[in-house]
């Protein structure tokens, strides 16, 4: 299924129905009486959360949606029918906004949320409303009221409690495989990752936890360099972020922690609050990681606690360290242990 996280979608709801003008064929009854009913009222447009859902790719088709007009109403007191709602599904984490004023409309984080984005028209009333002690047979009835048209704006942001973050070919692929049942594409090469990928660590007990795996960034990414500009509003939502430091890659101009430095400011130029959010920094690939050759853990293991960030030297090739990760990621977010 193609990945697509930002849609614009156009919806219109139904117009009401017009009043009836009808007169009952009844003795003594001036003009026989009026009895047109009600026009039915138009069907309205609402989008509701998904968990079957997982990407706005619906919409890449299907862009226009419209509810049904009320019917008009009949004689005989006979209210028309009222026109079909149509209901378009979304997946969780959807935010609303209208597309000319930029409002916030909703946002969908729940299963079954709904919000009607554009009411019926009211259908018209007939002339059974109309009839005074002076007009006993009127001839006037309403038509129904418009429907509403409206354009949206469509953006999913996931909804993950555990963010992977770092440098292109820092290992967040191969991590998120060997951390849950995801099996994203990985290789060795800039941008393994051109989508977010999500995947579930479930634990003996039945509990679980969502990963989304964000693609690389790169130096200017919050300016639109790159691809991992477009995604980095999916770790707003995480309560925790991943981030990865390939201990095999040589430092930067900048010295032992140039990675590390340059990916929290990425973060801080697309929005400060994603650095309020607790990290935990993990040394990977120290499968390969050679002591004299690479990167000092020690060193950088030590930085890192003095500026209050906790590491983890981590392997997601061979699996080192990666129970110990997922044991931590549980008591971090839950406060409970496999032990209970």
């Amino acid at each position: 299924m193609r990945f697509l996280d930002e849609a614009v979608i156009t919806v219109q709801s139904g117009n009401g129905g017009r009043g009836c003008v009808s007169f009952r064929r009844e003795r003594f009854i001036p003009k026989g009486g009026p009895d047109g009913g009600d026009g039915g009222n138009g069907g309205s447009v609402y989008l509701r959360a998904d968990a079957g859902a997982f990407t706005l790719a619906d919409f890449i088709t299907r862009r226009q949606f419209k509810a049904r007009n009320g019917l008009p109403g009949e004689g005989g007191n006979r209210t028309g029918r009222n026109g079909e709602d149509v209901v378009v599904r979304v997946p969780p984490g959807t935010v609303v906004l209208d597309g000319e004023t930029g409002e916030l409309l909703a946002d969908l984080v729940r299963d079954g949320q709904q919000i009607r984005v554009a009411a019926g028209g009211r259908g018209g009333k007939g002339n059974k409303h109309f009839a005074t002690a002076t007009n006993r047979a009127p001839r006037v009835a309403q038509p129904g009221l418009p429907g509403e048209r409206r354009t949206l704006r469509l953006s999913l942001k996931h909804l993950a409690q555990v963010g992977l973050i770092g440098l292109p070919n820092a290992g967040k692929s191969t991590l998120l495989a060997r951390l849950t049942t995801a099996q994203p594409r990985i290789g060795d090469y800039p941008f393994t990752t051109l989508t977010p990928n999500l995947g579930v660590i479930t634990y003996e007990d039945g509990m679980s936890l969502t990963v989304a795996d964000i693609p690389g960034l790169i130096e200017g990414a919050s300016r639109g360099r790159g691809l991992g500009h477009r995604f980095l509003k999916h770790i707003e939502r995480t309560e925790i972020l991943l981030h990865l430091i390939d201990m095999t890659a040589p430092p930067g101009e900048g010295g032992l922690m140039d990675d590390y430095l340059s990916i929290e400011t990425e973060l801080a130029d697309y929005n400060p609050g994603l650095l309020e959010k607790e990290q935990i920094v993990l040394l990977n690939k120290m499968d390969a990681h050679r002591p004299g050759v690479h990167r000092s853990v020690e060193t950088m293991r030590s930085v890192l606690d003095e500026n209050g960030v906790q590491s983890l030297p981590v392997s997601a090739l061979t699996g080192e360290g990666i129970e110990e990760l997922r044991a931590l990621l549980r008591e971090k977010i839950t406060g409970t242990t496999d032990d209970g």
